[in-house]
């Protein structure tokens, strides 16, 4: 008999709950080697999941890299995320003990000039890395982010999510219902971080990443014109020595010529190459496994998904 949904829901969340225990109760290198243990034994069982990581590693990188080579990738793309995920259970450990023990950084004299100007600016990254980390140090040295993420399904998890990110200092916007707390954290002087990197309901343009269209969210593109800010890209990138190094890159900003549509594309395509820049240093460390190019030019999509200037309706391809 099917379970009520309120049933799976508390099954979960008493899952996730035991889960963060044991894994902040245990040492960092024990619970990476059982993450990565876990880790490959799920890439051999999880076929769909293999075989997207493999296809689309195979889209990006088939001109660049040999079948073997693509696989060996793969392979240690589930092992960082492995690695990636016990790092952000522990990460009220690694508040408690100093963060900086745990990280590295490079060039955040970008971000440091942003933050001085007093006003609000976006921060841009992608699910690169180690995300949640980068977002408990950048509150930890007082930037204050507010951070716009998807809702999960589970209230709970929900909740839990939030409150854990809320109490490491940064302040969680639920996607969706978004814009009003994005202009409120602009004008109040905080960075808003934003992530675009994944082919989403958010309503988005046709651009290109790793010389393939993809459809990408025009939000950031669309703000940062709107309230004249710039954007900040930021990668944080596990090194062979289990420290993070994370880095902050020159500014993007909107160039207004007069044409809106054009001037949102280009902005949205510069950010597109940012992301694409992060991933091809270190391949391994993004989510292949999500379909990125899910979306094609010609497909027919539903208008919520389209980006529209004014009218009619606008897909550059």
């Amino acid at each position: 008999m099917k379970l009520k949904k309120s049933v799976r829901h508390n099954i979960a969340y008493a899952g996730v709950v035991i889960l963060l225990a044991f894994f902040r109760s245990i040492p960092r290198r024990t619970g990476i080697t059982l993450g990565r243990l876990l880790a490959l034994i799920f890439y051999a069982v999880a076929r769909k999941h293999r075989e997207n990581t493999i296809r689309h590693l195979t889209m990006a990188f088939g001109n660049e890299k040999s079948a073997a080579e693509i696989r060996r990738i793969a392979r240690h793309v589930f092992l960082h995320f492995a690695t990636a995920g016990v790092d952000a259970i522990r990460i009220p450990i690694y508040i408690k003990k100093g963060i900086d023990r745990y990280i590295t950084t490079k060039n955040l004299h970008f971000l440091e000039q942003a933050h001085n100007r007093e006003k609000g600016f976006f921060l841009l990254t992608g699910h690169f890395g180690n995300w949640e980390l980068m977002g408990r140090w950048v509150a930890q040295k007082g930037f204050y982010p507010h951070v716009v993420g998807a809702v999960l399904s589970n209230p709970k998890l929900n909740k839990l999510l939030a409150d854990t990110r809320n109490a490491a200092g940064y302040i969680n916007i639920e996607r969706g219902k978004a814009a009003r707390g994005i202009f409120k954290a602009i004008n109040g002087g905080f960075p808003v971080a934003l992530l675009i990197d994944q082919d989403t309901r958010a309503k988005g343009v046709f651009v290109d990443f790793f010389g393939i269209k993809a459809h990408t969210p025009i939000g950031p593109a669309v703000l940062a014109g709107k309230l004249n800010v710039p954007i900040i890209p930021m990668a944080m990138h596990l090194k062979k020595d289990l420290i993070y190094e994370m880095e902050s890159f020159e500014p993007i900003y909107y160039i207004d010529t007069g044409d809106k549509e054009k001037d949102i594309i280009a902005l949205t395509q510069k950010c597109s190459d940012v992301c694409e820049q992060m991933i091809r240093q270190h391949p391994e460390q993004w989510a292949w496994m999500h379909r990125r190019w899910k979306k094609q030019p010609g497909d027919v999509l539903k208008k919520k998904y389209i980006w529209q200037v004014n009218s009619p309706v606008v897909i550059k391809s």
